[in-house]
């Protein structure tokens, strides 16, 4: 890296966190909602400070890419609940910051390194690297036990151990406006259920071709009844067009319609498959990361 370009990587992460009081997200491509009719309402955003204080660091690390780690936490009788961390470039020199994080939930038979077959590693540390986005750590919790006894427990294990580890040992902004939750065919129907639940801990669900069944549709709209608008997590709800899951997705987008909840309704071309979320993983972190770099306001 020359001189010139260090110059311009110190001015673009000056720009991320806050050195100039009139400073702006850079280039966050906006999102659109790309919906069946009709046409389904979407959240205003407008700018906000990032809460972190940016503190220069050796220039080694600018260029670099983030690391993945391997984490456990004990649970029941000799078990164990594993996952994956990303955490972004210069995240060990930065001793003074602290960072959003998403946690990202792989489908049924898959583990926790479905995601980071997907990409999200990599994705993330080109636009941090772009100046694009503010970097943020990465959790890929494992469900292996998806089929298994323990099975029903995964979501308290997520909220209960994962989530305060995360936050004890690692340089966490604990709270829900920088703590979102995203995941892919049955991680979807995860994080509807643990995000509809947890309102208080989460600021953006992700729903990547949910597993949302019909016979859960009276649960579904009987919990959202019951979260003040204040605390409604912002929304992104997406599915292909050949879609396995498609019409439990569209019976779910009519229910928060009904509900009169803002969400992001995204209609692509493409099946339940890796193939068709792999073309979509960009635009998932770009939409995360909007909720670090701005704020929504409720019309």
């Amino acid at each position: 890296m020359d001189t010139r370009q260090a110059i311009i990587w110190i001015a673009t992460l000056s720009l991320l966190f806050g050195l100039s009081a009139c400073s702006t997200p850079t280039a966050i491509v906006p999102t659109q909602t790309v919906t069946l009719p009709p046409q389904t309402a979407t959240v205003t955003f407008t700018p906000s400070p990032i809460p972190p204080t940016f503190t220069p660091t050796p220039l080694a690390c600018l260029s670099q890419p983030g690391t993945v780690k391997q984490e456990t936490v004990p649970f029941g009788n000799n078990l164990k609940q594993d996952f994956l961390v990303y955490t972004p470039p210069c995240y060990k020199e930065m001793t003074n910051l602290r960072y959003p994080v998403l946690y990202l939930l792989h489908g049924q038979t898959y583990t926790q390194d479905q995601w980071v077959r997907l990409g999200v590693p990599q994705i993330a540390d080109g636009l941090i690297h772009a100046g694009q986005l503010v970097p943020f750590i990465v959790v890929f919790p494992d469900d292996h036990y998806w089929n298994a006894v323990p099975g029903a427990g995964f979501g308290d294990r997520l909220i209960l151990d994962i989530i305060p580890f995360m936050d004890k040992n690692y340089r966490t902004i604990a709270d829900r406006t920088h703590r979102s939750l995203g995941g892919l065919s049955r991680g979807g129907g995860w994080a509807v259920r643990l995000g509809f639940q947890h309102p208080e801990l989460f600021g953006s669900l992700g729903l990547h071709s949910p597993a949302v069944f019909k016979e859960n549709a009276p649960y579904v709209d009987a919990i959202l009844k019951t979260i003040p608008v204040e605390l409604r997590p912002r929304l992104w709800l997406d599915v292909g067009d050949a879609d396995r899951e498609l019409r439990s997705v569209q019976d779910f987008e009519e229910i928060l319609k009904i509900n009169n909840y803002l969400h992001e309704y995204h209609y692509y071309s493409g099946d339940h498959s890796e193939e068709y979320w792999v073309r979509h993983v960009e635009e998932y972190l770009r939409w995360y990361a909007q909720a670090w770099q701005t704020e929504p306001v409720v019309p």
